[in-house]
């Protein structure tokens, strides 16, 4: 079936099914909803591009009561079940709001998108402004709501928005109205990480609360987003309210692709020879008792292997998510989060108590808090083969191969970042001056706040050596050909007209640090690293080193100190 076309970035149930595009049929997420117990509130949670938003436009073009879905769900799960889609299918006035763009440097530019938002919302509901079964005072606020130039719009217009437009669809249709809110911690999310999060939660709550705390004109409403925030700061006094999280979920097959839906798309279009390595690379998230792959992830893999057979796997995930929270908590990170996470990038579980009830605010109280952000948004899963131990606390691990890389080079890179945040000025002095026992204790002291993984090879040394000058801004030169070898690193200090000769060793064992660093200054004397450097430059100083693992022990070969008179 090379003619498929993949619907890659397009979360618009109608323009999906309507355009023919490949779909992964997931209306038994309708059934589910429906024969379950219907909660006032259902809360579903999931990292990001695992199928909210096109399971939130599901819903609304199947409850819809304005529109003829007949031909969108034909020959899809859920028509079988004929008497459910006479009951439901476009038989309730259905509002459908996601707060995904609401985002801002400050307050007034996020109210400002939020304020568009709802606007937008009006406009698609314009119809409302003229029915005659509509409270005039209501439409005044609609009205108000709806003129998008209406630059003093008051906070309390906006927080009482969705509440009005649901009790005006109420009155027009005379039956309850079905909210369906997609990504409505985005506002937070962006609010925590921009400084406004105090005022953005009192708008956010008080919209919250008004559309879903004892609602007689709602029928019921679904909300979805990443993280679950505690129900006393954002859903206070919603009663018959149900959360379907990762960890508790009864949704399994809803949001994420399983084995046998990969197996079924690389059927259809030529391509189950690359089943094992999408498996590698994009499997291993654990919703319930279920393991899922990340649709974003398969269907980004499949276009481009469309176009080019030999495309190796890559990772798509990592440039969709909101990582400043991650980010944050990089900032703030103890020895605890670095020896963990060192853990986990070398293939192995941690034990860890998860926190679904989270609140921006206090986000940072613990790291309880931070594997919970990680576990919860996709960055860790739970590992099935382990048990849930005694304490309550679950086993975690890099879900695949994809993960594993963004763990590698960006997580890997913040923490770096913060080691570069401190004052090396004694370590260049030292540098400088021939000081050894300071420049072991200088660089010791950056390998402990310097994340590593796997195995301590030779080459993360001379990165991590090279990477210390060059971030100051030195001249570095690395394995550059001197005498009868190659030297580790050359640092240029052209100001003082200084040189400083690197030769680097690792070793096995802690106790040989001491017999590997005179190993590496007997390799500069007797390949006579410095002598190039000597007529050039003023001073030549040249350095053994030895690692071993976050130790090490530097020497200055004094026989080759060359300065000139």
């Amino acid at each position: 079936m090379n003619n498929v076309k993949l619907p890659v970035g397009i979360s618009d149930f109608h323009k999906l099914r309507q355009n023919e595009y490949y779909y992964v049929d997931k209306t038994n997420l309708i059934k589910e909803l429906l024969e379950s117990r219907i909660a006032e509130v259902t809360l579903i949670t999931r990292p990001r591009r695992f199928g909210k938003t096109i399971g939130m436009s599901m819903l609304a073009y199947f409850f819809d009561i304005r529109k003829d879905s007949r031909k969108l769900f034909e020959d899809l799960k859920i028509s079988r079940d004929i008497e459910l889609c006479q009951k439901w299918m476009n038989q309730y006035p259905t509002l459908f709001i996601s707060f995904k763009d609401v985002d801002g440097l400050n307050f007034q530019s996020a109210m400002k998108m939020l304020r568009n938002q709802i606007s937008w919302i009006c406009n698609e509901h314009d119809y409302l402004s003229d029915s005659d079964k509509v409270n005039e005072n209501d439409k005044k606020i609609f009205l108000k709501l709806q003129d998008i130039s209406e630059e003093n719009l008051s906070e309390d217009l906006i927080k009482i928005s969705v509440a009005t437009i649901i009790r005006m669809m109420n009155a027009h249709y005379g039956k309850p109205v079905i909210l369906l809110l997609d990504e409505y911690d985005v506002p937070l999310a962006k609010a925590s990480s921009n400084g406004y999060y105090k005022e953005m939660l009192d708008v956010m709550k008080t919209m919250m609360s008004t559309s879903l705390k004892d609602n007689s004109h709602l029928q019921f409403a679904v909300v979805t987003g990443c993280l679950k925030i505690a129900k006393e700061s954002i859903f206070t006094g919603t009663n018959n309210f149900i959360s379907d999280t990762i960890i508790a979920t009864h949704l399994n097959e809803c949001f994420g692709f399983t084995d046998q839906e990969v197996k079924d798309i690389l059927k259809d279009i030529g391509l189950q020879e690359h089943f094992k390595e999408i498996k590698e690379w994009y499997d291993g998230y654990n919703f319930g008792k279920i393991d899922v792959y990340c649709p974003w992830d398969v269907m980004n893999y499949v276009r481009d292997l469309r176009i080019d057979p030999d495309m190796k796997p890559a990772s798509y995930w990592k440039n969709t998510s909101d990582n400043a929270i991650i980010r944050s908590f990089i900032d703030y990170a103890g020895s605890g989060i670095q020896k963990k996470m060192e853990k986990l990038m070398a293939g192995d579980t941690i034990d860890q108590k998860i926190e679904e009830n989270l609140t921006y605010d206090y986000l940072h109280s613990s790291e309880e808090n931070f594997w919970s952000i990680l576990y919860l948004t996709g960055y860790l899963t739970r590992d099935k083969e382990e048990k849930e131990s005694a304490d309550g606390k679950i086993i975690l691990k890099i879900p695949n191969k994809e993960i594993r890389e963004i763990f590698e080079t960006t997580v890997q890179d913040w923490f770096n970042d913060t080691a570069k945040l401190q004052d090396r000025k004694h370590l260049f002095d030292a540098v400088w001056n021939g000081d050894e026992q300071t420049l072991t204790q200088e660089i010791s002291k950056l390998l402990r706040i310097t994340i590593s993984y796997h195995d301590y090879r030779e080459d993360f040394y001379h990165a991590f050596l090279a990477g210390i000058f060059a971030g100051a801004g030195y001249s570095v030169e690395s394995n550059k050909e001197h005498g009868e070898g190659r030297s580790d690193l050359v640092i240029f200090n052209e100001c003082e007209g200084k040189v400083a000769v690197f030769e680097a060793k690792y070793s096995k064992e802690v106790k040989n640090l001491e017999e590997d660093c005179e190993k590496a200054i007997q390799q500069i004397n007797h390949r006579m690293y410095a002598k190039e450097f000597e007529d050039s430059y003023d001073e030549v100083i040249c350095y053994g080193i030895s690692f071993y693992k976050k130790r090490c022990v530097v020497k200055r070969d004094v026989k080759v100190v060359v300065q000139k008179i």
